[in-house]
């Protein structure tokens, strides 16, 4: 009878010993949750961060896979207001010149109008607005230079649709367009020029110039430095076309 009563009485500690273990297991967890390892994902402290070469392969992995969901379920139209892009009125030759003109010297490029006529368009109608007059660079690493913000901070510019250039690939001179998380939509307003091979903006980014002239000026830029004026030399087409004054 005896043995019978310690067996139970040992049965009943370890049921309760068990159950308190797990009730606590639960409340550490919640209690230190924000202390584990965060899962890697994409930094969205500044909405138009371009990614970064520093970058672990895994959240590079959680950026593909996004991307990839993304493109598969784009968000509604209403998400892109249709007032944030300007439009360029008229044919385009399939390149278009365009020059930064900068304290430190011009940066010329030639925007790929052939492949990304939207976004081409909207840049060309912006510089010639003089938009881009007084903005600043606001973000300079040993990569890239990037700039066109209205609020100089690289939280402004306003939303467009994205356009896909495979194929072109972001070598040193390389033009391209800030976005946020979704590929699908770009920012209206923002830019950046590559200083090295940036493979991992393949595909990622929409790519529409490369400068042609000025790549001493671009390694010069600093932060703060201004854009005093972007102009634009649209050569002449065949059937009509445009020729800057």
């Amino acid at each position: 009878m005896k043995n019978g009563q310690v067996v139970i009485g040992s049965i009943i500690v370890v049921v309760f010993t068990s159950i308190f273990l797990f009730l606590n297991f639960n409340s550490n967890q919640n209690k230190w949750g924000s202390l584990l390892p965060p899962t890697p994902t994409i930094d969205m402290s500044s909405p138009f961060q371009l990614i970064s070469p520093a970058q672990s392969q895994n959240q590079q992995s959680v950026q593909g896979a996004q991307t990839q969901q993304q493109v598969q379920q784009p968000p509604p139209p209403t998400a892109v207001p249709t007032s944030a892009a300007s439009t360029f009125e008229g044919p385009l030759p399939a390149t278009v010149s365009a020059t930064i003109h900068t304290a430190k010297g011009d940066i010329v490029l030639s925007l790929f109008a052939d492949k990304a006529p939207k976004t081409v368009g909207n840049f060309i109608a912006k510089a010639q607005a003089g938009f881009y007059n007084n903005l600043t660079f606001h973000r300079v690493e040993n990569w890239v230079i990037q700039g066109g913000d209205p609020n100089g901070d690289g939280t402004g510019g306003g939303q467009m649709p994205a356009e896909q250039t495979p194929g072109i690939n972001f070598v040193p001179g390389s033009l391209g367009v800030a976005r946020g998380s979704d590929p699908t939509i770009n920012n209206a307003a923002q830019f950046f020029i590559t200083k090295q091979q940036a493979d991992w903006l393949n595909g990622q980014y929409t790519n529409f110039g490369i400068v042609t002239s000025g790549m001493d000026v671009v390694n010069k830029i600093a932060v703060g430095d201004k854009i005093e004026s972007i102009s634009i030399d649209l050569t002449q087409t065949e059937g009509g076309g445009y020729t800057s004054p």
